[in-house]
């Protein structure tokens, strides 16, 4: 990208090494990238600080934009501090902090009726957006290839900051697992690591590994079983950001996945809970439902016998664990907190 980059201070995430999960489960090598760092707390921030320095490259003034709420929260960030407006069509099920962030930075939001559940409304819906976005001051952004190849260049650089990150600790990344909604997180990912082996700063492109919520089935099940082309559904999962009945670029990230030598892997939502509450309870992060899923597919994986325990595996972490309430609550629902005299408090703490 040639044009001035906007940007709110994101990238540059760190990555950090299991302490207990990998080892319990024979893994030495498994590492944690951060994406919850970022500005508003995703990955997202990426694709807004490419999507608003192309638009102000351009004399674009307006967004208009879907979202489950990451790609919403961040745009609405992003305009902000650039003074633009920022309309928003939200997916039915989008988490309501996801929704109070959005509002909180101004931005005009949206929740449309199974929007990201219905295959048909969802196809519909994206379609009217185009429509609105051709106007000559507005600029559609979706976090997609398929909508927005210019701005997901942004979403690249998680691939070029892993081979920079594997120089440091000292071995090559053998397995990348990444959740999938449209998939557009992890084609990028890919590409990432694509610029580096064109340019000879890694001799071979980690296994790229999609995993799903199995009530959102368009990518990971057909890149298992096979096929060559991904598959719109009607989307059942209640883990937020990954509700994508559409294919958005599911296709091309099938063909990317089998070439690297990944493959696919589908989750219950109740255990990526558990991992969810796993991750935050023995290695002090806490993410979101969504961020949790590429974990559930690492311990899928090594179940199933498909890593070795001398490779390394980074596992994509996409969001923060305050954008999404419903999750905390069920995470807490048999702690609490007790109000205490200073007494009480003193005989319980001896």
């Amino acid at each position: 990208m040639s044009f001035e980059h906007f940007s709110l201070g994101e990238g540059e995430t760190p990555l950090l090494r299991s302490r207990r999960i990998g080892p319990d489960v024979g893994l030495d090598h498994l590492y944690f990238k951060l994406e919850t760092v970022n500005p508003t707390g995703s990955y997202k921030d990426r694709f807004a600080a490419a999507a608003i320095s192309d638009m102000r490259a351009n004399g674009k003034k307006c967004v208009v934009t879907s979202s489950s709420g990451n790609a919403g929260s961040a745009l609405a960030a992003y305009c902000a501090a650039a003074g633009m407006p920022c309309q928003v069509a939200v997916f039915d099920g989008a988490p309501e902090n996801k929704l109070k962030q959005m509002l909180a930075y101004g931005a005009k939001i949206w929740k449309i009726q199974d929007f990201g559940v219905d295959p048909e409304i969802t196809r519909d819906t994206f379609e009217y957006l185009k429509q609105i976005g051709s106007d000559s001051e507005t600029q559609l952004q979706i976090s997609s290839y398929q909508y927005s190849p210019v701005s997901m260049m942004g979403v690249e650089a998680i691939g070029r900051e892993l081979v920079i990150q594997s120089d440091l600790i000292g071995c090559p990344i053998h397995h990348v697992f990444s959740c999938a909604g449209g998939g557009g997180l992890l084609l990028a990912v890919v590409r990432g690591f694509q610029a580096a082996l064109q340019q000879e700063k890694i001799a071979m492109l980690p296994a790229m590994h999609c995993v799903q919520p199995s009530g959102n089935n368009t990518i990971a099940g057909p890149l298992r079983e096979g096929a060559d082309h991904a598959q719109a559904c009607h989307s059942t999962t209640g883990i937020g950001g990954l509700q994508v009945a559409s294919v958005l670029d599911g296709n091309e990230v099938i063909t990317a996945c089998r070439r690297s030598g990944g493959s696919g892997y589908l989750v219950e939502d109740e255990y990526v809970y558990k991992v969810q509450s796993q991750l935050a309870r023995e290695e002090g992060i806490f993410c979101e439902p969504a961020a949790a899923v590429s974990l559930a597919g690492v311990l899928q994986a090594a179940s199933e016998g498909k890593i070795l325990r001398e490779e390394t595996v980074v596992c994509l972490i996409t969001g923060t664990g305050f954008k999404d309430q419903p999750s905390i609550d069920r995470m807490l629902s048999s702690r609490t907190c007790p109000v205490v005299t200073l007494s009480e408090f003193m005989d319980r703490t001896v």
